[in-house]
């Protein structure tokens, strides 16, 4: 079995999906390890690191991806270079990685038409036999954690209160909407720095772990059901949209920072921080919105930029856990190998449909597009589609 690491074509992602620490255990598990020439660059992993652990540097793309039994990734294919390639794979191939099917139809057309088996990492269901596998979630910590310290650096506060000669100096509020990984990371790392938190959710479940981190919890009742399958929130109506800006706009008020992280998988990411929000903050006050790739969730983000509205620092930071290119890496390959484990068996490609990992990650096999979901969204566009 040969398994190839693509070095990434998307403009500012400097992740890699494996690092040199992970390939012996590959090696021992009857695989071979081939790694595109400068794949591991950006994260610091130079190709001499890559040949000490067993792997085989490849220079030549195009017969990386023709004799490759299995490609690895970590970002989506978006150029139109990626498809040209991505038609290089043969037939019975698979292709590892973050897909977002229902974002690039495209790109599971052509898997399925080539008849190429597709494993998205955003599907790995949430049970608790497949955290190893969770790349969401082990990407989602870098992100809280680095949206923390964008915030730190560009807000004018000091996080922690401090008494000097000169006088008590308050702690910085913190505001962080949306309690899922990233959203509790992105506490703690607030909370260490010495902020005073508090932390926005729908889902009353999450009330304890808030609490638990030194955060004040901010709820709001709603009269239909908020958590999704696997604990995820879930897209609410418009009457129960309305009084979640009710409950946060007073809260969002008196924040200097406000931490946005809300984002329902394969949707459109809610509008929570309104403009009428944005203009009753603080001057110099600082807003990090997580969900900028997707729509955002503050009035005002522009993906990839810094604005600023009504005196107010609107940050919209895309593809935040490649700013912290090392961790992120050994923690998506640790996700990778967990994945590759569970579908190769002694060196043999072995999907057993009947398991919930294998059914939630698998989105194209054999020339069929297995999820009706992804189906739909495929005949949305125009491009024709089969489910099984």
């Amino acid at each position: 079995m040969r398994i190839a690491v693509a070095k990434e074509t998307r403009t500012g992602e400097c992740r890699v999906a494996l690092v040199p620490e992970v390939i012996p255990a590959l090696i021992r598990a009857g695989c071979d390890v081939w790694v595109e020439t400068n794949a591991g660059v950006g994260a610091s992993y130079a190709n001499t690191a890559y040949e000490k652990a067993g792997a085989t540097i490849i220079t030549d793309d195009l017969a990386l991806w023709e004799q490759a039994d299995v490609v690895v990734k970590v970002g989506p294919l978006t150029e139109p270079a990626d498809l040209h390639t991505l038609d290089r794979l043969r037939p019975g191939a698979v292709l590892i990685g973050f897909l977002n099917p229902l974002g690039h139809v495209e790109v599971v057309q052509r898997l399925a038409r080539r008849e190429i088996t597709g494993l998205s990492m955003e599907r790995i269901p949430r049970l608790s036999r497949a955290q190893s596998m969770d790349a969401l979630s082990s990407q989602a910590t870098v992100a809280g954690y680095k949206a923390t310290l964008l915030a730190a650096d560009t807000c004018g506060k000091f996080f922690p209160m401090l008494t000097t000669a000169a006088g008590t100096v308050a702690p910085a509020k913190v505001l962080v909407i949306g309690a899922g990984v990233a959203g509790l990371m992105a506490i703690a790392t607030a909370r260490r720095l010495g902020a005073v938190v508090e932390a926005f959710d729908i889902r009353p479940a999450v009330r304890e772990e808030v609490q638990s981190l030194g955060a004040t919890f901010v709820g709001v009742e709603l009269a239909e059901e908020a958590v999704a399958a696997g604990g995820y929130a879930q897209d609410v109506s418009s009457i129960a949209r309305q009084r979640e800006h009710e409950v946060l706009a007073a809260h969002v008020q008196r924040a200097d920072v406000v931490i946005s992280t809300a984002h329902v998988p394969g949707k459109p990411a809610p509008l929570l921080v309104t403009e009428a929000m944005v203009a009753t903050m603080q001057p110099g006050s600082v807003i990090v919105d997580l969900a900028a790739e997707y729509g955002g969730n503050c009035a005002g983000t522009e993906a990839g930029h810094e604005v600023i509205r009504h005196g107010v620092k609107i940050l919209g930071p895309c593809h935040v856990p490649s700013l912290m290119p090392v961790p992120a890496s050994q923690m998506y390959a640790k996700n990778i190998v967990a994945v590759l484990h569970h579908v190769i068996h002694e060196g043999v490609l072995h999907l057993d449909f009947a398991d919930e990992i294998t059914q939630g990650a698998c989105i194209t096999h054999a020339g069929t597009i297995r999820h009706a979901d992804i189906c739909q969204a495929v005949a949305q566009a125009k491009i024709p589609a089969q489910v099984r």
